[in-house]
C-alpha cells in the first residue's frame, strides 16, 4: 500500500512514477512529484520506482499571468 496525496492506493511490484500517474488518470502536462520528500525529475517518471509503503506527493504546476 502506498499513500497518493493523503489517500491509501495500491502498490504493485515494479510500479514506477508513470504507473501511478495513469493509474490516477492525472493528464496535466506539468507534474511536479515528491516520493517520501525527495523529488523525482519529469524525465525519470517512467523509471523511478515506487517503494511499498512511499508517501507520494504529485501536484499540477498552473502557468499563467
Amino acid at each position: 500500500m502506498i499513500v497518493v496525496n493523503g489517500e491509501p492506493m495500491e502498490w504493485k511490484e515494479g510500479m514506477t512514477v508513470r504507473d501511478v500517474i495513469n493509474e490516477k488518470r492525472y493528464v496535466f502536462p506539468l507534474l511536479a512529484v515528491w516520493i517520501d520528500n525527495s523529488s523525482v525529475p519529469r524525465d525519470h517518471f517512467a523509471t523511478t520506482p515506487v517503494p511499498d509503503g512511499a508517501n507520494v506527493q504529485i501536484i499540477h504546476m498552473i502557468s499563467g499571468g
